[in-house]
């Protein structure tokens, strides 16, 4: 059989993965051994909850700022919402089949906050945490481990003020702290919130999420602080809920900086860029306070910081999880920072998202920065992928782009883990296409198509290409 025919075969017949595994494999040329990641490395596909699981009014979820957004006339491409998304919420056991036919070993999923506390606070609801529990109960059925996010931007809509409030951050550990006690006999790794700079500056600042607002930079700053702060009591709630096993961390998406040139003084710099560019969120984290140098920058404008605030906001993790799509490229200068950024420019590679500029080199830097910046126990890549334009041809994806892009990254994570740096795991975003936030629907990450007026789930060629990594825990 020729090999366009063998790869074609894993696309049809109910179009399942299940049915490439079936047809015997051609014989592959020897491979060089350092193609292999690390023994024990863990691969997984991620998601988001208000991104697949639709049900937004059913067994008494609240609603979130992204129904109120999502359903606001402009605010979102095509003014798509997330009531349906991908059903998940219904799906969820045909999804968990995706994964296992996929032959990951992990999940990393993402909790309706307003599904276990319709208000954000107060009295639990026992039908959404009984989803929770058949969820994770299915994964473990089908030997996939679940990660789990406690926050991924689906703020309940009743907290007063939202991130303006400091009361919210509170509200978010009383959460965390009930959930994990409700999830830790099962479930060992936990994150806090999935992207500070994103649900704080692009909600806050520039409007372009939920809940849509442009603040000044003093209200911007204190919602950056009430983020880092629900992040910091929601690490102590879940070890207070939780048991020996439990670990803790975030996904973050940092700013990576890439040295322009591998040379001493540019690879310094960029460790230096990401320190201070992030010295709001991740810095602020590992190290518990804020840099004089941001504090400076702010002036007047610099959070407001109440006694224990820092404290608990350079709580100890267990491990760090990095979301890596884009890079920042930036050289040494002579400047008092002593770096400058360089812009991205027309001829720059992107994927389908306008922001999503290819440049492999980052996924090495953002681990071995991070690594040698704080020396996290361990590293995750909770999220990597790409968003292309997935023409359907013959009821088959041949989305040859996003396996360039994702063979390319990974073999600069690969090079990460390899030197020793920390690296424990992938997850690959996503396992499906899904509701793309103010993109609505128009753009896909995902390594599953979904025909979002059926609901059918068909594997893309990267989702084969996937498969065979996995299999071989190496390049492909």
């Amino acid at each position: 059989m020729h090999r366009r025919d063998v790869m074609k075969a894993g696309f049809t017949a109910g179009g399942a993965l299940a049915a490439a595994a079936a047809t015997p494999a051609l014989a592959a040329p020897p491979r060089p051994a350092d193609l292999k990641f690390p023994d024990g490395f863990v691969w997984g596909c991620a998601t988001a909850s208000y991104q697949i699981e639709g049900a937004v009014a059913e067994d008494g979820r609240g609603a979130t700022n992204w129904d109120v957004f999502s359903h606001t006339p402009g605010r979102v491409a095509n003014n798509d919402t997330g009531d349906v998304a991908c059903d998940s919420y219904h799906r969820y056991r045909e999804d968990i089949g995706l994964l296992k036919a996929l032959g990951v070993k992990a999940y990393r999923l993402s909790i309706a906050w307003s599904r276990i506390f319709p208000d954000g606070r107060g009295s639990p609801n026992p039908k959404g945490v009984d989803y929770y529990n058949r969820v994770v109960d299915g994964l473990l059925e089908a030997g996939i481990t679940p990660y789990v996010t406690m926050f991924h931007w689906d703020l309940p809509q009743a907290l007063p003020g939202g991130w303006q409030s400091r009361d919210t951050a509170l509200a978010f550990a009383d959460y965390a702290g009930f959930t994990a006690g409700k999830l830790c006999d099962r479930v060992d790794h936990f994150m806090t919130v999935n992207e500070l700079r994103c649900f704080t500056d692009l909600g806050h600042q520039e409007g372009k999420h939920a809940p849509g607002l442009r603040l000044g930079p003093a209200a911007v700053n204190q919602v950056r602080h009430h983020g880092v702060l629900a992040h910091g009591l929601g690490v102590q709630a879940i070890r207070a809920h939780g048991n020996a096993k439990t670990q803790v961390g975030l996904a973050d998406n940092t700013n990576f900086y890439v040295p322009v040139i591998e040379t001493p003084e540019h690879i310094e710099a960029a460790k230096h860029a990401v320190r201070r560019e992030n010295a709001m969120f991740l810095t602020a984290v590992m190290e518990g306070e804020y840099l004089d140098s941001y504090l400076a920058e702010q002036g007047a404008a610099a959070p407001k910081v109440e006694p224990g605030d820092m404290a608990a906001i350079g709580s100890p993790l267990d491990f760090v999880a990095l979301n890596v799509y884009a890079p920042n490229y930036v050289r040494a200068d002579d400047s008092p920072q002593g770096y400058a950024i360089l812009p991205h420019l027309k001829s720059s590679p992107r994927m389908a998202s306008p922001w999503l500029y290819v440049g492999p080199e980052v996924a090495y830097w953002a681990v071995r920065n991070v690594s040698e910046l704080w020396k996290p126990k361990a590293l995750y890549i909770s999220e990597n992928g790409c968003s292309a334009d997935d023409p359907v041809t013959n009821g088959v994806v041949y989305d040859s782009d996003r396996i360039m892009y994702l063979r390319n990254y990974l073999t600069e994570f690969r090079r990460a883990a390899v030197e020793g740096y920390p690296l424990k795991g992938y997850f690959l975003w996503s396992l499906m296409d899904n509701f793309e936030w103010a993109d609505g629907y128009g753009l896909r990450f995902g390594i599953h198509h979904v025909d979002f007026a059926t609901q059918k789930r068909t594997p893309k060629l990267s989702a084969a290409w996937y498969r065979e990594l996995i299999r071989r825990n190496e390049l492909v």
